[in-house]
């Protein structure tokens, strides 16, 4: 039985998906928490770039995030597989270098047991491996804002790429969720 990969990113109503802390203001509440709650419920192992794994590693480790933070008390044990060829074979934070192909990498690793895994980020390892067919589920929250500068999530060296929807929906605070998969080809 095959393990679910599933990504999630914050995006602009103009689809920039870099640094949404830039964009997100006031538009992430109750509701959207309690997706994100459900959405990792599930999650065993997480996928993570290098970048963001040293920023979240720097951060959830310190001592500004208290032991009763929900997502430090998650993101903090939880087995963590990292993008990154600049990265030595020796990590700490409970991580694993990938060696070799990121998109052949994750879908080994889903073949082999446990809960479902998660790719955290960033953009270009949620793009490569959402197209190279390893991530299940795709979910996008675009914000009710426009940034004029950032890495978008799909740009112009994008191929033609039809999705399927799985699942929308529609927060209080105006968001709006949407879930992708790859559409099989005919």
């Amino acid at each position: 039985m095959s393990r679910k990969v599933t990504a999630h990113l914050f995006y602009s109503a103009n689809g920039v998906a870099e640094s949404p802390d830039k964009f997100q203001f006031d538009a992430f509440g109750q509701e959207e928490g309690e997706r994100m709650g459900a959405a990792l419920a599930p999650v065993k192992e997480i996928v993570i770039g290098r970048k963001l794994w040293e920023e979240w590693r720097e951060f959830w480790q310190s001592d500004a995030v208290g032991a009763d933070d929900p997502f430090g008390s998650f993101i903090n044990p939880i087995p963590k597989h990292v993008i990154g060829s600049t990265l030595g074979d020796d990590l700490d934070w409970n991580s694993t270098r990938i060696s070799g192909d990121p998109v052949a990498y994750v879908k080994q690793l889903k073949q082999g047991e446990g809960g479902d895994i998660s790719v955290a980020g960033g953009v270009e390892t949620v793009r490569s491996l959402f197209l190279g067919g390893a991530v299940d589920v795709l979910t996008l929250t675009m914000h009710p804002a426009v940034t004029g500068e950032g890495r978008r999530l799909f740009d112009d060296s994008t191929p033609l790429t039809r999705l399927e929807l799985v699942d929308s929906g529609t927060s209080s605070l105006g968001n709006v969720f949407l879930s992708y998969r790859l559409k099989p080809q005919e």
